[in-house]
């Protein structure tokens, strides 16, 4: 019997197709089962191929196989996570949420992944594509200056990699975003752009992170962005730093820009890998240290 943790997947479009892949090369996750609507999808064609358990009953198919499945993966939608949550709860599975749903809590692996640990929740958020690349700048700024009065993350990616899940979840996207970025800055105000960018060939996911601070130390906030990038690479290694902390117009300017590691998503599609890259840190983590929550 394999002593890795088992997974299923919820969800066989792009993100949850990517992941799957992900988790295949992982040496503390398998997946036990793929899960999704339709057989001819894509993803549940590239599931086959790679000889992995699959269903198109949805999360039915999870009920009937629970004895199977330590952890979830939901790479569904926000209107659909709301409707599988309760039967998470009744199978006492712990679910790592890819959508912008904000029923559980919010994690990014490189500030707070001992706190989800600790917290023993079964309901891991992993906020959208635009939290993950700006919140660990933001939270890098916060650890210098408590003051910040406003902050903005600006995120532009190729319209190619924005699937039919994340167009129907725009709005939650940007609430979710700048709930996320007003927990971990401790700004005054906060506001999430996404930019479908339909450009041929597609662009590079880029984030700008604006913040208007009152007397910014620039060298310091520096030094502090730069350590979170280190803690950042070990997970996401195509997170690149761009434009460093500069001043410009009584604010302080942040660029990053995110290639994807080109598992199953083109290299271009940064923003649907730095989420998928960081939930499985998350699962790899929990994994990693023991910690068989599904079955407490």
């Amino acid at each position: 019997m394999s002593d890795k943790l088992r997974c299923a997947i919820l969800g066989t479009g792009n993100i949850g197709t990517d992941l799957l892949i992900k988790v295949m090369r992982s040496s503390w996750l398998e997946c036990t089962l793929f899960v999704g609507r339709n057989f001819r999808s894509d993803g549940m064609q590239k599931a086959s191929s790679l000889g992995v358990n699959i269903s198109d009953q949805g999360i039915d198919a999870i009920v009937k196989q629970a004895d199977q499945i330590d952890l979830v993966f939901d790479a569904t939608s926000a209107a659909a996570h709301m409707e599988h949550w309760p039967v998470f709860q009744r199978l006492e599975k712990t679910v790592i949420d890819m959508t912008p749903a904000k029923l559980g809590l919010f994690c990014v692996p490189a500030i707070n992944s001992r706190e989800i640990f600790d917290s023993g929740t079964r309901n891991i958020n992993m906020i959208t594509c635009g939290g993950q690349a700006s919140i660990p700048i933001a939270s890098a700024i916060a650890a210098v200056h408590t003051d910040i009065e406003y902050i903005e993350a600006a995120s532009s990616i190729a319209s190619r990699s924005a699937g039919p899940a994340t167009r129907a979840n725009l709005d939650e996207y940007i609430e979710t975003t700048e709930d996320a970025l007003l927990q971990w800055s401790g700004a005054k105000k906060a506001k999430a752009i996404l930019i479908l960018n339909p450009a041929s060939p597609p662009i590079d996911m880029q984030t700008t992170i604006y913040a208007k601070i009152p007397n910014p130390d620039i060298l310091a906030i520096r030094a502090s962005v730069d350590e979170m990038m280190q803690r950042i690479s070990m997970y996401v290694p195509g997170y690149q730093l761009i434009v460093p902390p500069t001043l410009e117009f009584g604010r302080v300017i942040t660029t990053v820009k995110v290639l994807g590691n080109g598992d199953y998503l083109p290299k271009y599609a940064g923003n649907l890998d730095i989420i998928n890259c960081a939930a499985i840190g998350v699962a790899e983590a929990v994994a990693s240290k023991g910690m068989e929550l599904s079955h407490e």
